[in-house]
Parts: structure tokens; sequence; C-alpha cells
């Protein structure tokens, strides 16, 4: 959080920030009765379903364009088992930002955007070590798209902020 403050467009009150980013806890397919069985498993960066449908957590990044930050919107994109089973095997190897990007669907609603984000096809980009994938969504007219490939501005993130803020 920025030590910075913001007027918010919803209740009008000044808040800290603007916040540069915003998460989901979990793929929107996980439902919190899934813990604990079998074939099912979620922690900080990977998620499996029934033993059959696969999910890594990356950031979809937005670039401030007039003040040079970054807005990241850290989401869940599913990935074929063979896609999984590779990020898996390379998660804590060096040089793993060598890999080629994963084709996936990001598999999470993100409020605000009209249609809907669920099931934007995406490439996943490893990073190095310690850093969490960059989901790169397909260049499309969808909104999300068209922010990630064109950025954002200040004002745009304290509208996405004063949305989030009072959901």
């Amino acid at each position: 959080m920025s030590t910075e403050q913001f007027a918010c467009g919803t209740c009008g009150a000044l808040h800290d920030g603007p916040p540069l980013s915003f998460a989901a806890p979990a793929p929107d397919y996980w439902q919190p009765e899934m813990a604990g069985q079998e074939g099912c498993l979620l922690d900080a960066d990977i998620c499996v379903i029934a033993g059959e449908q696969f999910f890594v957590r990356g950031l979809i990044e937005l670039p401030v364009w007039d003040t040079g930050d970054i807005f990241t919107y850290s989401m869940w994109v599913s990935l074929s088992r063979p896609s999984f089973t590779r990020a898996v095997d390379v998660w804590e190897q060096p040089g793993r930002e060598t890999e080629p990007p994963y084709f996936g669907w990001l598999s999470n609603i993100i409020a605000g955007y009209e249609p809907s984000t669920l099931n934007l096809r995406t490439n996943v980009h490893t990073r190095a070590v310690g850093q969490l994938p960059y989901i790169e969504l397909e260049p499309t007219g969808h909104p999300l798209a068209v922010e990630q490939l064109a950025g954002i501005t200040r004002a745009r993130v304290e509208e996405i902020a004063s949305f989030h803020l009072h959901r």
C-alpha cells in the first residue's frame, strides 16, 4: 500500500493507496468443502481439483503509464495435465524462466469487467524461481486484455480500487 491517499469514487472517503494489487484466494472452481478430499489440493501457488483440474497462480500486470507503477491481479489459470506436470517439475529449478509459455484459461471472474473474465485465453510465462508466473491474456477486444496491452492511468487504478474495496 502506498502512503498516499485517494478520494473513493464509491463512498467519497479518503482511503490509503490506491492499492496496486488485488488477489483471488483460489480458482473460482474451488469450493471450501474440497479441502482435505482425495485428489484435491489448494496451496498458495497451485490447485488441483479431483485429480482432474489443474491450476497455477500468476500475475496479470497492467502498466500504469502516468506513474510508472504496475497494477496486478493475482489470479488463477487452468492448465492441461502435461503443462501442469511440467510447471510443477521445474517449479524450484533455476533457469525455469526459459520454459516456453503454457496455454491456459483464466479461472477467476474479476468483478467490474464485462463480459466476464472467466475462461479468457492466456499464456502463462514462467519466471525465475521465487517469482509468480506472468499471465499474458490473448490480445482481444476484451477490456482486461486491452488494459493489459495499452496500460491504464492512476485514475483507472483508483476506480478499480473504489469498486473492489466496497464489493
